[in-house]
């Protein structure tokens, strides 16, 4: 791993945390609703998740994190919503 990407990993892990504890990331978990799959949850059950993830280049900020329910936050792993998108039309699965 590059130096580099590491501390960009660091910053963007620490912006994270602070924005989790923003007004607006506790509304969007308050609403309950799943980004990917659209079915409501408590909050317990709910992560955030980085439409472009971190080790892809992605930042931790409010236009790239969504609240994602933690089967849909596990099936992304790493791929950006196209890649789910391209994936899910290879296997002819309805879920993105």
């Amino acid at each position: 791993m590059h130096q580099s990407d590491e501390k960009h990993r660091k910053i963007e892990r620490e912006k994270a945390r602070a924005l989790r504890k923003s007004r607006w990331w506790q509304d969007k978990l308050a609403q309950g609703i799943c980004h990917f799959c659209e079915d409501k949850f408590s909050k317990e059950d709910l992560s955030m998740d980085h439409l472009v993830p971190v080790s892809r280049g992605g930042k931790s900020v409010k236009g790239n994190v969504v609240v994602a329910c933690k089967d849909c936050n596990n099936r992304k792993t790493y791929k950006t919503p196209v890649e789910m998108i391209l994936d899910s039309l290879k296997t002819g699965d309805d879920e993105s």
